[in-house]
């Protein structure tokens, strides 16, 4: 699933001919990434000051846990340690239990995509200067960036309650954790359908502007056909005030229907809505393998193989997935066009 679309060369970074290796690929590079451990490539003896010297146009990136800097710097990290650190896992969770790390690789995936942002500036001003730069981004900041809807709820603590979460927030200093609410302005959350299986579920948003057609379409089957005028929910600071009745009455509406169902319904009442996607589900999705984002690959050693797709659609160069190279599949070819 992962090293898609690169080609794989192997130096020994601690002889001199392997060194020398490596000299040739930085003069002929635009840029150089790395994520060793601390120190790692300055103990082969190539500083950044070292490579900028030895080509001052060349960009490098690096990934640290911890950064370069600061008391953690030394520090080794993991997806999940920079998890804890950066704030996603405190917020993530119920509120009685404990902290949960996400599914998505955000402390990994989340950092690289970080890192090729600042080195595509980076570029872009190498191109411009003829100097380029060190760029750095730390496991543990970019999972901080990544929860800024979080530090957006950590101030408004100091001034107001958070009315749409489903827990209760006064006096707290630190953002809770609030299961699936929304943590917005509007309030949202899962509501379980039939079966009833570990992954029959929808997300729902309420906004205000839906309301009324929701009521509408929910309220009869409930036995409650004025729904819609009910003072309990009439207005969005009620319907927070409110809002466990109103996920216990679009579970009761839900029990009787399948995620898939349910979302043709609500999407017919401009209901934004998701159903809880298994990787089964979008394995087989007709929409997922529309966008290729699923897609078949071959590979010499595993056989038929399927990996995500490419996320970033360009209309005038799209990208084409290629296999995962075997270790050291391409050190002859590169060795040849570096001369």
């Amino acid at each position: 699933m992962l090293n898609c679309n690169k080609r794989s060369i192997t130096v020994n970074m601690k002889n001199p001919e392997g060194k020398k290796v490596f000299v040739d690929l930085l003069m002929k590079c635009d840029i150089i990434m790395e994520n060793f451990g601390p120190g790692v490539l300055d103990r082969f003896g190539f500083t950044w000051e070292k490579i900028h010297e030895i080509n001052p146009k060349i960009v490098m990136g690096s990934i640290k846990g911890f950064g370069s800097s600061g008391p953690y710097s030394d520090f080794k990290a993991y997806e999940n340690v920079a998890q804890a650190m950066g704030g996603a896992m405190s917020t993530t969770g119920v509120p009685d239990g404990p902290p949960f790390v996400t599914g998505a690789q955000i402390g990994d995936s989340g950092t690289g995509l970080h890192l090729a942002i600042g080195l595509l500036a980076a570029l872009h001003q190498a191109r411009r200067t003829g100097q380029g730069q060190y760029v750095e981004v730390a496991m543990m900041d970019g999972v901080m960036n990544l929860c800024r809807v979080k530090w957006r709820d950590h101030q408004r603590l100091t001034r107001q309650e958070l009315s749409e979460y489903s827990v209760p927030t006064k006096g707290l200093t630190t953002t809770p954790r609030a299961g699936n609410d929304s943590g917005g302005g509007q309030l949202g959350n899962a509501v379980k359908c039939k079966p009833g299986g570990p992954n029959d579920y929808i997300y729902v948003v309420v906004q205000e502007a839906v309301w009324v057609a929701l009521a509408n379409r929910i309220g009869p089957d409930l036995g409650h056909a004025d729904l819609a005028n009910d003072p309990r929910f009439a207005k969005i600071a009620d319907r927070r005030i409110n809002q466990k009745e109103v996920w216990r009455m679009l579970d009761e509406f839900a029990a009787k229907y399948t995620k898939r169902e349910m979302m043709v319904i609500l999407n017919e009442l401009d209901v934004p809505c998701g159903p809880i996607m298994s990787t089964e589900d979008l394995a087989n999705d007709e929409h997922v393998r529309g966008r290729d984002m699923y897609v078949e690959l071959p590979h010499p050693e595993r056989g038929t193989w399927y990996n995500v797709g490419m996320p970033i659609k360009l209309s005038a160069s799209p990208a084409r997935i290629e296999r995962s190279p075997l270790l050291g599949e391409h050190t002859g070819e590169v060795l040849k066009e570096i001369g």
